[in-house]
């Protein structure tokens, strides 16, 4: 499988890492290879096929997208980019896999979804949290049963990224680049895990927070702040269960805090990204008793314990880190492409994530609770 790679900032760094030490973590005879690779700036894209050691260079996407020698283009550029790009690549009839979120409306997202579909296409987003080990684990769970309907539950991604009002800001902090602040960046990823391992949503209130109206642009001029830099919602599934979702990246001492509390009448889990190997689970079927008895959370050794054909490297006893997730999510993406599968997570949940995203937006511009 030959890839095309555009963009080769953080997200691209990432994901050529991940596909050049696939073998290590896997057993497969799934073969990828970066066979290109994409910038806008052509000097970075030299730079990029000399240090990684990728054969072709361009600044025109074209170039890869209509190669008949690529089979994926892994899309890495910045959100405004990502609706005419996908687009293209799936009328070329390529394997996409792309960043979140997958545009910046609902009308884009669903419009991909659906030609992806038409065209019988393998179009995978990354939502890279679903492949850790605890969510895994507690994915597990929700299906066995062992958390049972959903009571509550709270979601918070926290960064401390945006507080330096005099560090020039970066694209994502742009609307007219991102599409969306901080809850395009780190909401997706939020919504994402609920939905998957809770179900559908029912509505949301939206609420924007911009602390530091005028910094520094991306120019390093005095800018007017455009795009959200915390956002909370409350929102209500279609089963019932009500929770809480807060984004933000002007959280002071915090650095990739992602964390995740369900409660359910069976049972309840809790997730700490900064604490990546370890899911904590509450069962009620737990015995009581003196003391106690044996009830309370159970801390479980999730680490690298991963099913065949994951697991083998550096060994099932071996912690995992923040990258763990990117890997088991481009060899999921992967292993369906190569045995013509629907991904997971696919185009389609791309969109249902996007569509909360803009009726949370909505809500906020509205003020009114917004159905989903």
């Amino acid at each position: 499988m030959k890839i095309g790679m555009l963009g080769f900032g953080s997200m691209g760094k990432t994901h050529t890492y991940c596909i050049k030490n696939l073998p290590f973590f896997f057993n497969t005879d799934i073969s990828p290879e970066i066979a290109y690779v994409c910038t806008r700036n052509i000097e970075n894209a030299r730079l990029a096929s000399e240090k990684y050691q990728i054969p072709n260079y361009t600044d025109n996407e074209d170039d890869i997208i209509y190669n008949p020698e690529i089979d994926i283009v892994d899309i890495c550029t910045p959100n405004i980019y990502h609706y005419e790009t996908a687009k293209k690549a799936i009328l070329a009839g390529k394997g996409v896999y792309c960043e979140k979120p997958l545009a910046i409306t609902s009308a884009q997202a669903d419009e991909l979804a659906g030609l992806a579909k038409q065209k019988g296409v393998c179009c995978g987003m990354v939502f890279n949290n679903r492949y850790l080990s605890p969510i895994l684990r507690a994915k597990e769970l929700a299906l066995q049963g062992k958390i049972g309907r959903i009571l509550s539950f709270n979601a918070k991604y926290y960064h401390s990224s945006a507080l330096d009002v005099e560090k020039n800001a970066g694209w994502k902090q742009d609307s007219d680049i991102c599409g969306g602040g901080v809850w395009f960046d780190l909401g997706s990823h939020v919504i994402d895990l609920i939905y998957y391992l809770c179900g559908e949503f029912k509505s949301v209130i939206g609420k924007g927070q911009i602390a530091y109206p005028q910094r520094k642009g991306i120019d390093g001029k005095a800018w007017q702040t455009n795009a959200d830099e915390a956002f909370y919602v409350l929102a209500t599934l279609k089963d019932g269960g009500t929770g809480t979702i807060s984004v933000s990246k002007i959280a002071q001492g915090t650095n990739d805090d992602l964390t995740l509390e369900i409660y359910g009448e069976q049972g309840s889990i809790r997730f700490n990204l900064m604490e990546p190997n370890f899911l904590e689970y509450y069962s009620t079927e737990t015995s009581d008793g003196t003391y106690g008895g044996n009830r309370g959370f159970t801390r479980i050794e999730c680490v690298n314990r991963y099913p065949s054909p994951g697991g083998v490297f550096p060994g099932i006893k071996a912690p995992i880190g923040w990258l763990r997730g990117h890997i088991g999510s481009y060899f999921a993406f992967l292993d369906a492409f190569a045995n013509n599968k629907m991904p997971c997570p696919s185009f389609e949940d791309g969109a249902y994530v996007q569509r909360v995203l803009e009726s949370a937006y909505n809500s906020a511009k509205n003020g009114r609770e917004e159905l989903i």
